[in-house]
């Protein structure tokens, strides 16, 4: 049986989302005010209650109680071109990706002058790729879906005029399904691997005020260590029970600038680190330790994000948005796999804002994500060789109503 638990696999959302959308599978989608400045300066804009995943510290530049709700739809295309040595017949496996809808929620409040208390609800990573059955690279990879909740309460303090301090625990739920051919039959028996677990991880955050309308953040999310434990089956019937893979999620730091350049124009920019390098390997075992399928060697490597915006006010009630950014991969072309065939991302972004009454506002954003050509050579059970190239993109709408009160 040919199958693998990637880490890949063992990120995701609430929802679904596919192939996706910051470096390797990680989901920076967590609202819509700042997509359309592709997510530049979210450590430090601190615009609504969504400071709460980005820099919780954020919150005590917030009204006194603010509840953010917010949706995306993310469309990402994937398409292989190639063959698999030596030939099993079959077809290029059709577009992996797929239409998914994201969500996100907030709700901050002020418990006393200097220090406001919050909640988040949401997803930081995702992934769901799947080709038909009967694809060239079926024993390499058919389905691959996993999703994640995170819960956030945080709290910030405002220590000073110029400084903010905030923190929060993340009580982090993750369920993965992975699927892939049990031969190389043009109709095979499908294998499955099943599995879900709890962690727990903390964010931390800073935010200093340089000079009226200048601010820089610093934020830092912790890695989470799962211990996924489920089943093992063959068109539905069990053959293992229980399996277990550990995969540990990465930790990410971020560093933040907005300066209010003019009663008109915001400037925003934004470097995130992510450490991938911890994923090397994921193996799947049963309640003795033993390997249930062959180990899968992943060897990432930490990746860089920079992005850059600017914001334009036309007017009391209406703001235009734009913004790009750079996506580095963490996955190198020696290790790309079907399950994520990943690469490098150039982001271009417009949103706008609309303030309804004092009280509310509603946000848009859209994206386009240029993704780089990957190259794959990937090898299953040392017979197989599945060799190509994907041709991938993602298209990102979102809306949020942020309402204060």
């Amino acid at each position: 049986m040919s199958y693998r638990l990637r880490a890949a696999a063992t990120l995701a959302l609430g929802s679904l989302a596919g192939h996706v959308h910051a470096a390797g599978f990680a989901l920076i989608e967590q609202n819509a005010s700042g997509l359309g400045n592709a997510y530049a300066g979210q450590a430090a804009s601190a615009q609504d209650a969504s400071t709460i995943f980005f820099n919780p510290a954020g919150m005590t530049l917030l009204p006194d109680r603010q509840v953010v709700m917010a949706g995306h739809l993310i469309a990402p295309n994937a398409e292989f071109t190639g063959v698999v040595a030596p030939n099993i017949g079959g077809g290029d496996g059709g577009n992996a990706g797929g239409l998914a809808f994201v969500p996100n929620g907030y709700f901050a409040f002020r418990l006393t002058p200097d220090v406001h208390l919050g909640v988040g609800m949401f997803a930081p990573f995702g992934l769901k790729t799947e080709y038909d059955s009967t694809w060239v690279g079926r024993v390499h990879a058919i389905e691959s879906e996993v999703k994640t909740i995170n819960i956030n309460p945080s709290i910030a303090w405002k220590a000073s005029e110029s400084l903010s301090l905030g923190a929060g625990l993340s009580i982090q739920y993750i369920e993965a399904t992975l699927t892939s051919a049990a031969s190389t039959a043009l109709t095979p028996p499908i294998g499955a691997v099943k599995g879900d677990d709890y962690g727990w991880g903390f964010n931390l955050g800073a935010l200093w005020s340089l000079s009226e309308g200048t601010r820089l953040g610093l934020s830092y999310r912790s890695e989470i260590e799962h211990t996924l434990e489920g089943d093992f089956a063959i068109n539905g019937v069990v053959f293992t029970d229980p399996v277990f893979a550990d995969v540990t999620l990465p930790d990410s730091a971020s560093l933040s600038f907005f300066h209010r350049v003019n009663d008109r124009w915001d400037f925003l920019a934004d470097l995130t680190w992510m450490g991938w390098s911890d994923f090397v390997q994921l193996n799947i075992v049963d309640s003795t330790g033993a390997p249930v399928v062959e180990p899968t060697t992943e060897n990432w490597d930490d990746s860089y994000r920079v992005s850059l915006g600017l914001n334009y006010r036309v007017n009391d009630k209406l703001v235009l948005r734009g913004g790009v950014a750079f996506d580095e991969t963490p996955v190198s072309d020696q290790f790309r796999t079907a399950r994520i065939p990943d690469q490098d991302r150039t982001w271009v972004a417009l949103g706008a804002q609309y303030r309804l009454s004092d009280k509310s506002v509603i946000d848009f954003g859209y994206a386009h994500l240029f993704v780089k050509d990957a190259r794959i050579e990937e090898l299953r059970s040392t017979v197989l060789l599945l060799t190509g190239d994907y041709d991938a993109s993602v298209d990102i709408l979102s809306a949020q109503l942020t309402h204060s009160f």
